[in-house]
């Protein structure tokens, strides 16, 4: 059965996981050892990113944070991971969001930075939004949302700081983060997916090597197929619907309340479309901004050894920056 499962993950099989009497399709073609597999000949120094619990950190796995009561998906629960200090306290916060195209890929992609930045005096969240084959835009974004609602409203519980809450995110997962960190008291955003009365505010954005421009001619490329990635999270093609591309592009969303970001960047310039143009605004309002760039031509570089243990000590010294000092 084992064998069956890990032969079906690495084919890119879709599974099926069902709530009230529902199937939701899902991609699990996009994995930590899919990647190690596509690029362990180019890079033989590359080994995979495993999820081992640091001593003196506490995790809890698959916690409901809301479950969906809408129509189409009622009764679907909706799950995050936590991990935290042993010593009792009360520390500033991470929320991470996995990428994989808004398409595949799911919260334990975030799981081995998430516990090694905990181990660094936070408490960090990795949480499951629905994908494109279940929900489209804005969907993730209210699920995201509320999560974070979901932090603040059992903050006490967990030994979270609501007053600092962060969030990271990677690709797909970076535009979403971006996204949730730059619209924080913007009510289109907020959705109706539980845990209201409490803030979805952020504090501190993380972008890894996420769109942050759907507008940039790089991130364009007109005409726009209507079965790429982006037009079927979004709901069309740009010439469909350009409202919707310029709503969803973090960039546009910039004001003099934003947050500080920092930006991870791999070698591929079409990842980072529009960031020197975000930066330049963001200077304009005194709000800090951090660039590292890795010069190594392979996107995922955060799932694998030992790009990811630079992009952790990227992380949390940016947070150490913001938060703690």
């Amino acid at each position: 059965m084992l064998l069956f499962f890990l032969s079906c993950n690495l084919l890119g099989l879709k599974a099926q996981k069902s709530y009230w009497g529902r199937d939701i399709p899902v991609d699990t073609s996009y994995t930590v050892y899919n990647t190690y597999n596509k690029f362990k000949a180019k890079f033989p120094e590359a080994s995979p990113a495993l999820p081992i619990l640091p001593e003196g950190v506490v995790a809890e796995r698959d916690v409901v944070y809301t479950v969906l009561t809408d129509s189409v998906h009622y009764g679907r629960k909706l799950h995050l991971d936590i991990f935290r200090p042993a010593k009792p306290g009360k520390y500033p916060a991470l929320i991470m969001v996995h990428g994989g195209g808004w398409r595949s890929g799911n919260k334990s992609l975030q799981v081995p930075m998430a516990m090694q930045i905990a181990a660094r005096g936070y408490v960090t969240v990795t949480v499951e939004y629905q994908l494109l084959l279940e929900a489209i835009y804005p969907n993730a974004v209210f699920n995201i949302k509320s999560a974070i609602r979901w932090m603040c409203a059992n903050a006490d519980k967990y030994g979270i700081d609501s007053t600092r809450i962060a969030i990271s995110g990677c690709s797909a997962g970076g535009q979403l983060a971006s996204l949730v960190g730059l619209t924080s008291g913007v009510s289109k955003f907020e959705g109706n997916m539980g845990n209201s009365g409490h803030s979805s505010a952020i504090r501190a954005v993380i972008d890894i090597d996420g769109v942050l421009d759907f507008m940039a001619p790089a991130s364009l490329n007109l005409p726009h197929s209507p079965q790429s990635l982006d037009a079927l999270w979004i709901g069309g093609t740009f010439e469909e619907k350009p409202a919707l591309w310029k709503e969803v592009s973090p960039i546009f969303w910039v004001n003099k309340m934003s947050p500080p970001v920092l930006f991870l960047n791999s070698g591929f310039p079409k990842y980072h479309a529009g960031q020197d143009e975000m930066i330049g605004m963001m200077n304009e309002f005194g709000i800090y901004t951090e660039v590292h760039k890795f010069d190594v031509k392979m996107h995922p570089f955060w799932l694998l050894h030992p790009w990811m243990d630079q992009t952790v000590n990227y992380m949390s010294g940016f947070l150490d920056k913001v938060f703690k000092r």
